[in-house]
Parts: C-alpha cells; sequence; structure tokens
C-alpha cells in the first residue's frame, strides 16, 4: 500500500502485518460491507462497480507487467472506468490486441492500501474503431466530463502528463492557443489520484463537458456507443 514501505521507498519500519478482510457484496441492494477485524464496526458502501485494468499492447514491441500503467493503458485503478465510460486508446500494433480486467466491486481514489474491492465480473463491453484522431495517453469521456491520464513515478510526472495532455486536448477541442489553454485548465480542472500503489502511479485530469459549449469529442463517439 501507500502508507508502507516499498522498495522504491525503503524504511526501517517493520512491514504490516498480512491480513485479508472478506468484503460481504449484496447486488440485490447495490451495497457491500466492510467488517472491522479488530473491533465490531461495520461500514455499508454503495456498489460502484469499475475495471482497474483497460489497456492494448504497448508500441515498440515492449511488454510489460499486467500490474504497469502507462501510456497504452493497463492497470491505471481508476474509478472512472466505471459503467457508461468510454475510454480512447492509441492502437500500437494491428489489431490493438485490447484485454482489460481486475474487476472492483468499489475503490476509493487512490487505491490506497493496493486493494479495491476486488471481486470476479461479468462485463458488456463497446469496441469500435475511431479513424483520424491520435490519442498519446489514455483518455476517458463520460456524459459529464472529458478526462486525460498519465501514468509514472514519481507522481508529479503522472500529474504532468495528464495535465499536458488536457491543454493540447483542450486546444483541439476549442482552438485555442497553447497559452490560452494551460490557463483554462489550470482554472477549470480536478485531479484526482487514480492510484497510489502501483508500479506506475495514475493521475486523472477532468474538464467538465459543460465548459466546452458543445465542441464534439472524438467525432461524438461515446453518445453512438451509449445508443447500442
Amino acid at each position: 500500500g501507500a502508507l508502507s514501505s516499498t522498495p522504491q521507498t525503503p524504511t526501517l519500519q517493520a512491514a504490516l502485518d498480512d491480513r485479508a478482510w472478506h468484503y460481504a457484496i449484496d447486488t440485490a441492494s447495490g451495497s457491500v460491507r466492510m467488517d472491522a477485524l479488530d473491533s465490531d464496526h461495520s461500514f455499508v458502501f454503495d456498489l460502484d462497480p469499475m475495471h482497474g485494468t483497460v489497456g492494448v499492447a504497448p508500441a515498440g514491441g515492449e511488454v510489460h507487467s499486467s500490474l504497469t500503467p502507462g501510456a497504452w493503458g493497463g492497470n491505471m485503478d481508476t474509478p472512472e472506468m466505471r459503467a457508461g465510460a468510454t475510454c480512447y486508446l492509441g492502437v500500437n500494433v494491428p489489431g490493438a490486441m485490447f484485454s482489460f480486467g481486475d474487476g472492483h466491486a468499489r475503490q476509493g481514489e487512490g487505491e490506497s492500501c493496493g486493494t479495491a474491492v476486488e471481486t470476479a465480473m461479468d462485463s458488456t463491453v463497446v469496441l469500435d474503431v475511431v479513424h483520424d484522431y491520435v490519442t498519446p495517453w489514455p483518455r476517458i469521456e463520460t456524459d459529464a466530463f472529458i478526462m486525460t491520464t498519465g501514468s509514472a513515478r514519481p507522481m508529479e510526472d503522472a500529474f504532468r502528463i495528464a495535465h499536458t495532455e488536457m491543454v493540447h486536448w483542450i486546444a483541439e477541442l476549442t482552438g485555442m492557443s497553447t497559452s490560452d489553454s494551460y490557463q483554462f485548465v489550470s482554472q477549470a480542472s480536478l485531479t484526482p489520484v487514480a492510484n497510489a500503489v502501483d508500479t506506475n502511479y495514475t493521475v486523472v485530469c477532468k474538464i467538465a463537458k459543460s465548459h466546452l459549449k458543445g465542441a464534439p469529442v472524438y467525432g461524438g463517439m461515446h453518445d453512438r456507443l451509449k445508443a447500442l
């Protein structure tokens, strides 16, 4: 987890105990229950299913562990990857080799202890190819937001990637200069930390679509996919 010693950030503190929490999922009520291990406390959270890993094959013939997020997507662990979201990924090899998994019944931003409510999951996914658009890093669109992602260590570089990508995207969507888009993103963005525990950290930059004055995003692909 993010609050314990790692090989990259070693300390002299003893390791945390190896323990497991079992969550009770109630699909009928749309909830999941956490029972504390060291007391009689119990908490009920809303289900918020998402996939931690969504990606394609990396460029350049590279091979990465499925735990590693990057420009190809992968284990970004962002709760934004829930039902109703459209994820845009650049195609690096013939056939793209799309894959996804790491089902989470819910997860807080940052996944701070290293795990979500991990679970098996049945998912329905619609795939399509969008031509004439360049997507250097994964992007996400929902009804309310457009989002860019950055995955790197240190986390400030993940932040820089996500925000740089958003500045370029806003310039593309609005026709504004890079400088004006930089100022726009500085005032309008939300920046949740997706994960602070993987081999690369992931940061998301979000802009409300209400700010975009109807600018078309990927030719309206999100709305077309929703209609299927």
